[in-house]
C-alpha cells in the first residue's frame, strides 16, 4: 500500500480531547467519511512496534473489539487477521478480514498498513462481513522519547447502517483506540515480546528505524 496516498485527504479538524486530535474527510464513492486521529505520547519506539504484534492484547485497546484472530502469517511482516466488532442490538456484529503489513514510511517512521480482504473466508450467517476497509498507522519518533502516532481509516460498516449514523459515531473509534493504546503502552507492567521477525527486515532502536 502507498502510505503517502493512504494519508491523503481534505482533512477537516473536528475535535481535540485529552491531547488526541480527530479529523474527517470525504472519501470518493462513499457516503461514509474517513477519519484521522493524531496524538503524541512518551513510549519506547520498540515497545510500540511490539504492541502492534501482540495480537492477544488487541481487545485491551481496539475500540469495541470482541474477537481477534490471526489467519495467515507469511514471514514478510504481513498478516491476515480477523476482527469482530461489537455493534448495538439488534444489528449483527461486524466481521472484518484485513491484510496488514509493516513497512518503512517517511524518514524515521514505520507504518502499519491495512487493507480489507473480505472474501478471504466464507461468510458466516451470524455476522455481517464488512467489505470496505482500508487504513494505516504511522509511528514517527520525536525528540524526548515521544512518538507521534497517526491513525487513518475508512470503513463502510454495511448498507444496514445509515451513513449518517456511521458518521455520527466517527470519532469514537480513533479516540478510544488511541486513548486506550496510550494507557497500555505506558503501563510499566505491560511488556510485550519483541517480534524477532522484524529484525530480518529492519533495525529498529528505541529511537526509530534503520534499514539493514
Amino acid at each position: 500500500m502507498d502510505v503517502a496516498k493512504a494519508l491523503e485527504g481534505n482533512w477537516e479538524f473536528r475535535v481535540e480531547h485529552k491531547d488526541i486530535r480527530i479529523f474527517s474527510s470525504k472519501v470518493p464513492g462513499s457516503d461514509v467519511l474517513g477519519f484521522k486521529g493524531e496524538t503524541e505520547f512518551t513510549v519506547p519506539f520498540r515497545k510500540l512496534v511490539s504492541l502492534f504484534h501482540d495480537f492477544a492484547s488487541y481487545p485491551r485497546w481496539v475500540h469495541q473489539l470482541a474477537e481477534m484472530q490471526v489467519l495467515e502469517e507469511n514471514g514478510e511482516l504481513e498478516y491476515v487477521v480477523r476482527q469482530v466488532i461489537n455493534t448495538p442490538w439488534p444489528m449483527q456484529k461486524r466481521e472484518l478480514l484485513i491484510r496488514t503489513g509493516l513497512q518503512v514510511a517517511e524518514a524515521g517512521a514505520v507504518a502499519l498498513t491495512m487493507q480489507g480482504v473480505p472474501d478471504y473466508l466464507p461468510k458466516r450467517p451470524d455476522m455481517h462481513r464488512v467489505r470496505e476497509t482500508s487504513g494505516v498507522w504511522v509511528f514517527m519518533p520525536m525528540d524526548g522519547g515521544r512518538v507521534h502516532i497517526t491513525f487513518v481509516m475508512h470503513m463502510n460498516p454495511g448498507s444496514d447502517v445509515p451513513a449518517s449514523l456511521s458518521n455520527a459515531a466517527l470519532f469514537e473509534v480513533p479516540f478510544y483506540s488511541l486513548h486506550k493504546m496510550r494507557a497500555l503502552a505506558q503501563e510499566h507492567s505491560y511488556r510485550p515480546a519483541w517480534p524477532s521477525i522484524v529484525d530480518e527486515h529492519f533495525h529498529i532502536s528505541e529511537d526509530g528505524y534503520g534499514t539493514h
